[in-house]
């Protein structure tokens, strides 16, 4: 008798109702260790004989591996002994298509000798194990073979008509497509979903210790697949490869997992697969290594050591993601950035199997994250549970991390809620807000309203921490960033003197300034500004002339020059509509403002910018979309 969860019970019940209303290509999501194979092959010892086809007795599985085919064999032997079991893989596994059950790889149906031995007429039903790969090319051209509505990407290819409706059932654990190809072209709906972080809280799966490590790992130049919508393996590994990034996993290793009793390590691909084992070894580890070229027979025993407990750590690279079945895993160390939420869950769930009889208590996960130059999309711990990207786990379990999201900080934001919180100001700093738009009229259209705290002068923000004070046809004063090598200072000012007035330069087209001047450098905005009003009062307008450089100064209340307004409009081109108006009640000082700001670079400045933003959006938006194709939800796909 199999004793199920009643979990696995009400997923029975919600693929007994769907079929029994007529779907017949359905989708279960259930999480790694939750008993998949268990559910599926109660499901086929449920599902009778079609009523027009009573001789339809058979089921078929299928599967992406010769170790998932085997576990599902023997799993099926186990349960239903009166079964009579076969494999159809590769030249040592040919199945005589008679059995009750057989379980197939997908490579080894791709040939259409292989694959007529499964009449239609003859099979009750037809599972898809690891079902996110369904949509695949190969998938479909095997799976139409049993429902014309499937698809088949070789149109040329002759259809089989099956005599009657073959329930295609599709399980997985992450039940979605980080490429985006769409699951709908093969399954009508997910009936069953069941999240690995519920299972942890109701027990089905072992506790969770999480640790994230910082680590410096520059991803931005790291190309991204346009197939998979994932990191390049290649290009991955050349930035997580190296020694310093070995070093560093092992180390973290050493100080947060040493005494962990079996620990799976994930890589990038075979080379780093191959250095990251011999790091370990290095440190006096015994550490061991598969990937895709390790001999079948080399893999299936170090597998077999590994799941007896004979050596700690085993090292892979896309082996072990999917339906690997060794409870005894305490510890998984993800070595790879990916920016798939399937793969990140795949790879955690390699540990959450429980395993009473190795004593096994909890999963300590390790990940780790880069703190400096984010690049959006990556997936971690911390995104895992909506906590900021760069935020450093230690030692959390799930209901520590819940708790940090749902708990205030000391400032009363919430955790977790994608916002930067940032230190109230003490009364001496500046809280910086910039309209770059030059066309924006707040505050005088000053463009920088901060520095009306540090100056009484009509000085205007250019974008870009660039500030300028027109000196009244004497030229004007300019602040801009600036670094020079062994220079602390950030902030250089310089003095533009004017030789001629506008009119006269246009007139004999030469350039009524002369050669910029340094005023000063500090590191400093409040001094800056400080030393440079003392030098317009004492070399510029000295005097009482200084005193038509103040904000307030009683010229800027007069009405805007028929000149002004006529320039202002003429830069503001195709932007007119019913703000324009404004212009007409603008006073001097505000007309000088957006003129000064205008022919100091802040409308290129502001479209550059404006242009960035838009491009910024779009890729925001492109990868919003995404990650909502990794969400799994009961419905229609």
């Amino acid at each position: 008798m199999i004793s199920l969860r009643p979990y696995q019970e009400a997923c029975l019940e919600a693929c007994r109702a769907a079929l029994t209303a007529g779907r017949r290509r359905i989708g279960v999501s259930l999480p790694t260790g939750a008993g998949k194979t268990t559910v599926f092959l109660t499901l086929l010892s449920r599902i009778a004989p079609p009523t027009q086809s009573p001789s339809a007795v058979k089921s078929l599985i299928i599967v992406n591996s010769i170790e998932l085919a085997r576990q599902a064999a023997n799993q099926a032997a186990t349960l239903f002994p009166d079964w009579q079991v076969e494999i159809e893989q590769g030249v040592r596994h040919k199945a005589s298509g008679l059995a009750d059950v057989t379980v197939a790889t997908v490579q080894t149906l791709l040939q259409p000798q292989r694959l007529k031995k499964f009449r239609p007429e003859t099979l009750k039903a037809v599972i898809v194990d690891e079902a996110h790969h369904a949509a695949a090319p190969s998938y479909r051209r095997i799976l139409s073979h049993f429902d014309m509505a499937i698809t088949n990407p070789e149109r040329s290819l002759p259809m089989s008509i099956p005599p009657h409706p073959i329930p295609i059932i599709g399980f997985s654990a992450t039940f979605s497509r980080h490429d985006g190809l769409a699951l709908g072209s093969v399954f009508q709906e997910i009936v069953y979903h069941r999240d690995f972080l519920q299972m942890i809280k109701e027990q089905w799966l072992c506790d969770v210790r999480f640790t994230t490590v910082q680590a410096n790992i520059d991803l931005r130049n790291v190309r991204v697949s346009t197939k998979t919508g994932d990191f390049s393996a290649t290009s991955l590994a050349h930035v997580v490869g190296t020694d310093t990034v070995n070093n560093l996993v092992v180390r973290a290793w050493m100080d947060r997992a040493g005494d962990r009793k079996s620990t799976l390590v994930f890589c990038v691909n075979r080379t780093h697969v191959r250095r990251l084992t011999q790091t370990f070894r290095d440190f006096g580890i015994d550490a061991h290594y598969i990937h895709s070229g390790t001999p079948s027979q080399e893999r299936q025993s170090l597998i077999a050591d590994f799941k007896a407990g004979l050596y700690p750590v085993l090292v892979n690279c896309a082996i072990l993601t999917e339906g690997a079945d060794i409870p005894n895993i305490d510890c998984v160390v993800i070595a790879r950035p990916t920016r798939s939420r399937n793969l990140f869950a795949q790879m955690i769930g390699r540990g959450l199997r429980q395993s009473l009889a190795t004593g096994k208590v909890d999963c300590r996960i390790i990940d780790f994250v880069n703190t400096r130059d984010r690049v959006p999309g990556v997936f971690s711990t911390p995104t895992l549970f909506g906590l900021d990207p760069g935020e450093v786990i230690d030692d959390k379990s799930l209901s520590e991390l819940e708790a940090r999201i749902k708990s205030p900080n000391s400032d009363g934001a919430v955790v977790g809620s994608g916002s930067i919180n940032t230190e109230l100001p003490d009364p001496k700093s500046v809280t910086y807000f910039d309209y770059e738009d030059p066309f924006a009229f707040v505050d005088d259209s000053s463009g920088a309203p901060h520095i009306l705290k540090l100056t009484s002068n009509a000085w205007v923000g250019c974008g870009n921490d660039v500030y300028v004070l027109e000196c009244l046809g004497r030229g004007y004063v300019r602040i801009e960033p600036f670094v020079a090598e062994g220079d602390p200072a950030r902030y250089q000012a310089t003095f533009t003197e004017a030789t001629m007035d506008g009119s006269s330069a246009r007139a004999m087209k030469l350039s009524p300034y002369m050669r910029k001047r340094v005023i000063m450098t500090s590191d400093s905005l409040i001094n800056i500004f400080k030393g440079c009003d003392t030098y317009v009062t004492r070399k510029v307008l000295p005097g009482s002339q200084s005193i038509s450089l103040l904000r307030t100064a009683q010229w800027r209340k007069a009405p805007a020059s028929p000149s002004q307004k006529t320039v202002i409009l003429k830069r503001w081109g195709k932007r007119r509509d019913d703000t324009t108006q404004k212009v007409e009640t603008f006073s001097k000082g505000e007309a000088a403002n957006i003129i000064t700001r205008l022919r100091h670079g802040a409308q290129a400045y502001y479209e550059k910018k404006a242009k960035e933003t838009r491009k910024q959006s779009l890729v925001a938006e492109k990868e919003s979309e995404r990650q909502k194709r990794e969400l799994v939800q009961v419905g229609p796909l």
